[in-house]
């Protein structure tokens, strides 16, 4: 029997009594000659039954560039954005959970995803011409969020990604790390949320500058493992794309529709089924509750400080376990017997940073936002006995939870600062701890590095003039 020649498989495949809807046509040329580049080109197309087909390209560089041109994104797209010098800790992989451990990294950040090296970015270029590749992140749907509770340290920000890996970021520097998580939710919040098809397309882009030969001979490669059933079941899929989309639609309008009838907060609390907490509530809100004008919470741990902490090197300076310290944060907000003397919550340490959580993560710190302004033009005044003058006239302003707990928590302070030789917690010390504890601007402008000078003075002030700013004061 005679073979049929090339010409006759062509006419068989664009025959239209064997086309139907979602037929694969298929063109195969094969080069005798021994110079000849060996290669293979196939053409999908899905007809509509009644439609014409469209005749299929015989330039192989005008079908391998059609191609290239849907699944390759925009070299623009992975364009570095910023880069520079943060502090890096990974704390899961997978989803399991790593041990934290703090490293300086050069990160560049592109438009779709983040780069870790661990030297400088000559360095870094060098080595990677070496093999040594940095570890990469996808942003597409990621997560970012600020972590105070993640670390001791001071902002801190944590990426988590959809494969279930988690960074931390930080910067002493506010307006650095201010500037890099506003670049980073930037460029998450441009990518899609789905992240398999910015997968797909960067796998892509690493063969871009391979030969349009090479993409097709993958493709075909790939589609002659197929079995004819997942073939059919291929173009089924690319059928119902368009219902695929309008499905996608109906269960995200089902799902607002349940978040929107969502029972409130305060209801839950009126049932009972959510206690109200001590750790993120406001402070006249933690005290009407308890029927006082400072947090048991706060003076528990006074207490407990000055009991057997006032001696201790690096008091409130030196960070305790944080996984105690959440421990005993979650005991205080189950309303559960608290007892600080217990032998778990032996580490001062512990105490004194379950403390400072506790101011850190009032709605509005203990200085209210409407005085920020007002304390920071006071201590710009040069001469000292204005200042001090005018800040006994602002404290004597406050609402009376703020300025009551605020004079039993400097005067504990000046307590620290007199055993200063036994626990090296200076004024000072303790102004750069508590100052942007204590005091924040509602907003954070631009100025974030002036404001903090001003931030740990005024907590200085607040401790070497205690007597004067809270001796005669009217209660």
């Amino acid at each position: 029997m005679q073979k049929p020649t090339n010409s006759d498989s062509s006419a068989e495949t664009l025959n239209p009594t064997r086309q139907g809807t979602g037929a694969v046509q298929m063109r195969i040329k094969n080069a005798n000659s021994h110079h000849d580049r060996l290669s293979q080109s196939k053409s999908m197309i899905l007809t509509d039954v009644g439609k014409i087909t469209e005749p299929i390209s015989r330039h192989r560089r005008n079908h391998s560039q059609h191609v290239l041109k849907d699944v390759i994104p925009p070299l623009e797209q992975l364009m570095v954005e910023k880069e520079g010098y943060l502090q890096k800790a990974k704390i899961a992989d997978g989803g399991k959970k790593l041990r934290k451990n703090w490293s300086t990294s050069w990160i560049v950040l592109s438009s779709r995803k983040i780069e870790f090296y661990k030297e400088s970015k000559q360095q870094a270029l060098s080595n990677m011409k070496t093999g040594n590749k940095p570890e990469s992140v996808d942003l597409c749907g990621a997560h970012i969020e600020w972590a105070k509770e993640k670390s001791s340290r001071k902002n801190v920000f944590q990426i988590t990604t959809v494969s279930g890996n988690e960074f931390l970021l930080q910067s002493d520097i506010d307006f650095i790390i201010l500037d890099w998580f506003h670049a980073i939710k930037n460029a998450i919040d441009r990518l899609p949320k789905d992240a398999s098809s910015p997968s797909r397309n960067l796998e892509l882009f690493k063969i871009q500058r391979s030969s349009s030969t090479e993409l097709l001979s993958h493709y075909d490669s790939d589609i002659k493992e197929q079995k004819p059933e997942h073939r059919k079941s291929l173009m089924f899929r690319l059928q119902h794309s368009a219902s695929d989309t309008s499905d996608k639609k109906r269960v995200k309008s089902r799902l607002k529709k349940f978040i929107t009838r969502r029972p409130s907060l305060k209801s839950l609390q009126e049932k009972g089924l959510i206690k109200d907490q001590i750790f993120g509530s406001h402070l006249h809100t933690v005290c009407e509750r308890e029927n006082s004008t400072v947090p048991r919470f706060v003076k528990q741990c006074i207490e407990a400080v000055e009991k057997r902490g006032l001696d201790v090197d690096g008091i409130y300076r030196v960070s305790g376990n944080l996984a105690t310290i959440q421990k005993l944060r979650f005991i205080v907000n189950q309303e559960e017997k608290l007892n600080l003397d217990d032998s778990q919550w032996e580490d001062i340490h512990v105490v004194t940073g379950a403390l400072k959580m506790f101011f850190r993560e009032l709605p509005e710190p203990l200085f209210p936002y409407s005085f920020f302004e007002r304390f920071v033009e006071a201590i710009k005044k040069q001469d000292n006995n204005t200042r001090i003058e005018t800040m006994k006239s602002l404290v004597q302003k406050l609402p009376p939870p703020n300025r009551d707990t605020m004079k039993v928590l400097f005067g504990h302070l000046t307590k620290i600062v007199a055993k200063a030789s036994k626990n090296l917690m200076s004024t000072q010390s303790l102004g750069i701890v508590f100052g942007p504890t204590l005091l924040r601007a509602e907003k954070e402008t631009g100025n974030m590095a002036v404001h903090m000078v001003y931030q740990n003075q005024i907590a200085e002030l607040m401790l070497s003039e205690y007597s004067k700013i809270f001796g005669s004061e009217e209660d």
